[in-house]
């Protein structure tokens, strides 16, 4: 504002970076540059050679499983420096208990959507429940090693696009600060769910339904946090869950 004092700029963790300016603004081609490798980060690990190397399991799957979060990263620390810290921040017992309660409504509400649509359209079952039951001790815990940065992953997978759309629905669209929020939510759980076609057979109601509204429920972690770390901590933990009962379920079939 011409002739006036800057408005001061918010605490850190009090809104979300990037999209108005601060810490600092991206611009268009640099954050096509850091989606660009977030996407190719992802579409590694269907690479044959890749995908083998995660299948044939053993502790080398940890490479593309690190790989996946760190590119994205190094693309993010590029464009953006030492800033891209802002997505990253301590967690609390205030943190936990939100991301505790998020996976309990998650599990609530996914359970309703996913009856409902397997009842309408069907539904796939889960490949990773049946790899499971066909591993022993040693391959689950490289299995489970991997599974922790592989969830990092997707929510950094996520919370780029998330910024990105926030930045252009709020800056060039001038849309308001709630809409463009809820806009760039809605936009990034579909099309996570979108990335989980072939995993789910390409079952298009089970993927863009049930996986995006899974997505929603626990994305609520970094829209009320602006901390990566607690959405993290709430996918790992609905995860865990999740994992934790198909483990239990194959030592009973067994």
């Amino acid at each position: 504002m011409a002739g006036g004092a800057a408005p001061p700029l918010p605490a850190q963790g009090t809104d979300f970076p990037f999209y108005d300016g601060r810490p600092l603004a991206l611009g268009a081609r640099q954050w096509l540059a850091v989606l660009l490798v977030a996407m190719a980060a992802y579409g590694a690990l269907h690479i044959p050679s890749v995908a083998a190397m995660r299948v044939l399991g053993g502790w080398p799957a940890l490479i593309p499983a690190l790989a996946f979060p760190a590119l994205p990263l190094l693309a993010l620390r590029a464009v953006a420096g030492p800033q891209w810290q802002q997505l990253f921040r301590p967690v609390g017992w205030r943190d936990v208990r939100l991301a505790v309660g998020l996976v309990l409504l998650n599990i609530v509400v996914t359970v309703a959507v996913a009856l409902l649509v397997s009842q309408l359209f069907g539904a796939v079952p889960n490949p990773v429940v049946k790899a499971l039951a066909a591993m022993g001790t040693a391959e689950k815990i490289v299995f489970l090693a991997c599974t922790i940065p592989h969830l990092i992953g997707e929510e950094i997978l996520t919370v780029l696009p998330f910024l990105a759309r926030l930045t252009w629905l709020a800056g060039p669209l001038a849309w308001p600060r709630r809409r463009a929020i809820v806009g760039a939510w809605v936009v990034s759980a579909v099309l996570f769910g979108a990335l989980h076609l072939p995993t789910y057979g390409w079952n298009v109601a089970q993927s863009l339904v049930i996986i995006s509204v899974s997505r929603m429920v626990l994305w609520l972690a970094y829209l009320r946090t602006k901390n990566l770390s607690v959405a993290s901590l709430a996918h790992i933990l609905n995860d865990g869950l999740l994992l934790g009962l198909a483990f239990l379920l194959g030592a009973l079939i067994n």
